[in-house]
């Protein structure tokens, strides 16, 4: 039997070279397999060099005392605070052992939420029934069954809760319209993409990556050096989505960046309407992004509340760090995008690597560049389903009712259709 050597000086060494994210991502990947105690001094250099000073005492603390469950706690607790809960998870688990309790339980349940474990999380709250109330404890095991993929599970569950006071009544609501919108638009199976992200996120995906699709990317994209034919075809799928939903905007509103401008302006010639700055508020009109993650923060939080007709469309939506709000459709799923304008990577005839410049043409040449484009759809290596336009409107159609409601919630985990992260 071959013994796996630890990871931790290898994580030590991307330490002491200034590597902080690096020695990070090592912890992480490891924390499921090593003693919690056996992290902590590494975490409390990384969280003191990072500033966290909460978590940098609670990793003392578990240093000095390895199997103490206040320890435990505290360290997990601060571990999900400063968002590496990878690590909070196997000491939330050894706090539970030596001293269960509904506090450690919920805060595990949200550790294991926070990794996308969501099938993990439900077994837990299952498990430990006896300690758990309606909110939010019964809550997250509505949600987390939601996103594992168990539609009768939460809706038996979330049946069965308590009326919600004023500080959990939002949280009510927007399991109500996820439960409408799988209703509505039942997923098929596990494996359907475009049906699980408009249940968890109410946004209209409207193409499925068409490379990787049997060998573990289900439709997402995972690195993409995007195209003008790519952003045409995404325009022309927004047509098919808005005609099969009956909705007219009538004007394209642009956003401050430049690539959401060139977007929103090949947008407004594509569709026929005027264009007009973003203001917030303004009902009936279509507000383009290429990729809200370029977007100021401030004005992606003022796009949470949609106005009356407001329709919110994002051209590439990274499924792996979702922005803050969620698009109402976005063409693509992708964890990094190299717009078309960029500055950007090719391989030479000679096969050598080659930096190609941006192409820093006004923005509306390069919105002309996408409107004049054949915009067909990337053939690919023929492994994805056929996806034309009718399957798209018919289902657009059933999801009319159920659109455009309620607040652009962020929705960071990508639910239960499993793709390649290649971290």
């Amino acid at each position: 039997m071959t013994i796996e050597p630890s990871p931790l000086p290898h994580a030590w060494e991307l330490y002491r070279a200034g590597d902080v994210q690096g020695a990070l991502r090592i912890l992480r990947r490891a924390a499921d397999a090593l003693p919690p105690a056996e992290l902590a001094p590494l975490v409390r250099e990384l969280a003191s060099a990072s500033g966290f000073d909460d978590l940098a005492q609670a990793a003392a603390a578990l240093v000095a005392d390895p199997e103490g469950a206040r320890q435990l706690y505290d360290f997990g607790y601060a571990c999900v605070e400063r968002g590496v809960s990878a690590l909070a998870v196997p000491a939330l688990c050894r706090a539970m052992v030596h001293q269960p309790g509904r506090r450690v339980l919920v805060e595990l349940a949200v550790a294991l939420e926070d990794q996308g474990r969501h099938a993990e999380a439900v077994e837990l709250l299952q498990e430990h029934d006896g300690l758990t109330v309606d909110w939010p404890d019964r809550y997250l095991l509505v949600y987390n069954a939601l996103f594992a993929g168990r539609l009768e599970q939460a809706r038996e569950v979330f049946a069965g809760l308590s009326d919600p006071d004023e500080s959990w009544a939002p949280t009510a609501d927007r399991i109500r319209r996820i439960l409408a919108r799988a209703a509505a638009v039942p997923p098929v199976d596990r494996g359907d993409l475009r049906g699980w992200h408009y249940t968890l996120t109410g946004g209209l995906l409207t193409t499925l990556s068409s490379y990787g699709f049997q060998q573990g990317m289900t439709g997402r994209w995972a690195y993409l050096q995007d195209t003008f034919d790519s952003c045409r075809h995404g325009l022309e799928r927004l047509r098919v989505a808005l005609t099969a939903t009956g909705r007219r905007p009538s004007s394209v509103a642009l956003l401050p960046d430049r690539d959401s401008r060139i977007l929103g302006l090949a947008a407004a010639q594509v569709l026929g309407v005027p264009t007009q700055p973003y203001r917030p508020g303004t009902p009936d009109v279509l507000v383009v992004a290429y990729d809200l993650d370029g977007t100021d923060p401030e004005l992606r939080r003022r796009l949470r509340d949609r106005a009356p007709g407001e329709v919110l469309y994002e051209h590439a939506t990274c499924w792996t760090n979702p922005p803050a709000v969620t698009a109402d459709v976005s063409t693509l799923l992708v964890r990094s995008v190299v717009a078309p304008w960029a500055a950007r990577m090719r391989v030479t005839q000679a096969h050598e690597p080659e930096r190609l410049p941006a192409d820093e043409r006004p923005a509306a040449e390069l919105a002309d560049a996408i409107c004049t484009a054949a915009g067909g759809p990337d053939a690919g290596d023929g492994g994805t389903p056929a996806d034309p336009d009718e399957v798209l409107a018919a289902f657009a159609t059933r999801a009319r009712d159920t659109w455009l409601t309620g607040p652009r919630d962020q929705v960071r985990s990508p639910g239960p259709v499993p793709s390649s992260r290649f971290a």
